[in-house]
C-alpha cells in the first residue's frame, strides 16, 4: 500500500493532534520508519512521553524544548524495543527525571515457539533491537497508568514484536507499530510472530476504536476499516504463498520474490521476512513443513494438510 503523499509534517516540530495531545516526528526516516518516528506527547501539565524514538540528540532537544511554562515529563511510556523507538528513553529519563514504563525488555513476550527457535539458533534475525532497554517499571496487560488529566491502558499486542504494546486513551489508541496507515506491520522471526499478531488484531478488533495513533505516519482515521484490511491483507499472502508451494518446493526468499514482485529492492529483505513468518505460522498449523531443519534458508513443502 502506498503511503499518502500529503503526510510530512516539519521534523522536530510538535504539531497538535487534538486538545492534550501533540507529536514530533523524530529525524530518522527511511524505508521502514516512513517520514520518522512518531512521539507524542499527552497531557497539559504533567506529559506522558509515548516513544522518545531513536538515540538521537536533536529529538531528545526537540521534545525538551517542547515543554511549555509549567509543564514537565512525568511519565516515559516504550511501546516495544525496536531501535527506532525505545534508545532515547534513558537520556531523556536522565535529562527530566521521569521514569521509563514498557511490557519489559527485548525478549520479554516473545512466543514459546518463537523462544524455541531463538534459544535452538535455528532462526536469525532481529532487525534492529535495542536489546539493552530495562525499563524502570513494567507494564502488564491490562494495567493502567494516569497523570495528568490522562489515562493509559496497556493492551499487550504482541505480533510485530514480543513485548509490544498499544495504549488506549479513552476511545483513541496509540498502536506503535501494529496497526499504522502507510503500510503492513513487518513481522520477522523469533521477534515477531504472525500467529500472535493475528491474535492481537482480532483483540483490537473488539473494541469501537475512533482513531489510532500510530508509530510512523499519519493518524488511522476509520481504526476498524483498517484492521479489516490488514486481516485480509494477511490472509491474502497466505494464499499467495500457497500457491507459489503449490509448484514445488521453495525457500522464504525464492517465494518473497514472486508474491511480492512489486516491492523495491531495498525492501526484499523485510518481504522475505514477512514470508518466514507466514512459513512459521504455516508450520505450525502443520499445513507446511520444512525440507530439513527450520532456518532462515529452508525450503518449504506444503503436506497433506492443506486447507
Amino acid at each position: 500500500m502506498l503511503p499518502p503523499d500529503d503526510f510530512d509534517p516539519p521534523v522536530g516540530d510538535p504539531q497538535t493532534l487534538e486538545p492534550g495531545l501533540r507529536r514530533i516526528v523524530a529525524p530518522n526516516p527511511s524505508p521502514m520508519t516512513y517520514r520518522g518516528t512518531n512521539t507524542y506527547l499527552l497531557g497539559t501539565s504533567g506529559l506522558a512521553v509515548i516513544d522518545p524514538g531513536p538515540q538521537d540528540s536533536a529529538h531528545l532537544q526537540a521534545i525538551l524544548n517542547a515543554l511549555g511554562p509549567g509543564q514537565h515529563i512525568s511519565h516515559i511510556v516504550v511501546t516495544h524495543t525496536h531501535v527506532d523507538h525505545s534508545p532515547l528513553a534513558r537520556p531523556l529519563a536522565d535529562a527530566c527525571g521521569a521514569p521509563v514504563l514498557a511490557f519489559g525488555t527485548a525478549e520479554a513476550g516473545r512466543s514459546a515457539v518463537m523462544q524455541r527457535l531463538a534459544d535452538r539458533g535455528m532462526i536469525g534475525g532481529g532487525e534492529g533491537i535495542d536489546s539493552a532497554f530495562v525499563p524502570d517499571q513494567t507494564l502488564a496487560d491490562g494495567e493502567t497508568i494516569a497523570g495528568d488529566g490522562w489515562t493509559l491502558e496497556a493492551l499487550h499486542t504482541p505480533g510485530h514484536i514480543g513485548n509490544h504494546l498499544s495504549l488506549g486513551w479513552n476511545d483513541a489508541c496509540f498502536t506503535a507499530d501494529h496497526v499504522m496507515g502507510w503500510a503492513s506491520s513487518l513481522v520477522s522471526p523469533p521477534d515477531g510472530d504472525l500467529t500472535d499478531f493475528m491474535t492481537s488484531c482480532a483483540r483490537l478488533q473488539k473494541r469501537n476504536w475512533r482513531v489510532f495513533y500510530p508509530g510512523h505516519g499519519a493518524a488511522v482515521t476509520d481504526p476498524a476499516a483498517r484492521l479489516d484490511w490488514l486481516v485480509t491483507h494477511r490472509k491474502g499472502r497466505e494464499a499467495d504463498i500457497l500457491q507459489a508451494l503449490a509448484a514445488g518446493p521453495a525457500t522464504a526468499q525464492a517465494i518473497a520474490h514472486r508474491v511480492y514482485a512489486d516491492t523495491p529492492p531495498a525492501l526484499i529483505g523485510a518481504a522475505t521476512r514477512n514470508v518466514l513468518a507466514h512459513l512459521v505460522d504455516l508450520h505450525g498449523k502443520s499445513v507446511v513443513s520444512p525440507v530439513g531443519p527450520l532456518q532462515m534458508d529452508a525450503e518449504f513443502r506444503l503436506t497433506d494438510n492443506r486447507p
